[in-house]
């Protein structure tokens, strides 16, 4: 760890676990599938572990799960569960009520398990210099494409236009923000009626600009069955 890394506060993280991950086509909720001897949810919650300003983890969980308290990670102190709601920001808005008094929160996927420390290392660095925080996000590298709304050839729609990538970024996660502030933006995004795909939508739906913070393409989200081996693969190449 750098020098300004120790001078850095605590944190605490936010997991939101509380989807059914039915895009995954699977029985179980895509979190609990196993990839590299672990289930996704473990290797997301440990790599945020590794890194000492990690304090506690807020995992918040479907009212009826019954799989996480299975799991040999759900026994450790550091680990706090709460209950979930129908969408992420519901979920995420539940860990935030128990976040304390807490000057940081990160909050992250429990569906990416590929997280590097380095990037989180990355990622925290800018609490000495921003007052709204950040997020991982890596810049497009595929031509983009829009649909057409109405026009499909078949089953398939058809290209509107190209889209400029020189200025877009995939936004990942984890996502770093005051914790006051998160809680004011998603509370307001959330009465207005706001789309809220991210913590930092909600932030920027306020007013604010979240830094982009260059991470590394591999902290990928297992969203469908052909992730699973891209994952294996990458957290194998690290043991």
């Amino acid at each position: 760890m750098s020098n300004f890394a120790v001078s850095l506060p605590d944190v605490i993280a936010v997991l939101p676990a509380a989807g059914i991950g039915s895009r995954m086509q699977t029985d179980c909720p895509k979190q609990y599938l196993t990839v590299a001897g672990k289930t996704i949810i473990e290797h997301a919650i440990f790599s945020l572990l590794c890194h000492p300003r990690v304090q506690r983890i807020i995992v918040v969980i479907h009212p009826q799960d019954t799989q996480f308290s299975t799991l040999p990670i759900a026994q450790d102190p550091r680990i706090t569960l709460v209950h979930g709601g129908e969408q992420r920001a519901d979920s995420v808005m539940a860990g935030l009520q128990c976040a304390g008094l807490a000057e940081w929160v990160l909050v992250h996927d429990a569906a990416r398990p590929c997280l590097h420390l380095d990037d989180l290392e990355r990622l925290l660095s800018i609490i000495g210099h921003s007052h709204v925080g950040g997020i991982l996000a890596a810049p497009v590298r595929d031509t983009m494409k829009r649909s057409e709304a109405v026009v499909q050839i078949g089953a398939h729609p058809a290209i509107a236009h190209t889209v400029d990538r020189q200025a877009l970024w995939h936004a990942l996660t984890p996502q770093l923000f005051p914790l006051e502030l998160l809680k004011i933006c998603l509370s307001r995004a959330l009465r207005e009626g706001a789309v809220v795909t991210d913590e930092a939508s909600a932030l920027e739906h306020c007013g604010y600009h979240p830094i982009l913070v260059s991470g590394r393409s591999d902290n990928i989200k297992v969203t469908r069955p052909e992730d699973l081996a891209l994952a294996e693969f990458y957290l194998t190449q690290r043991q």
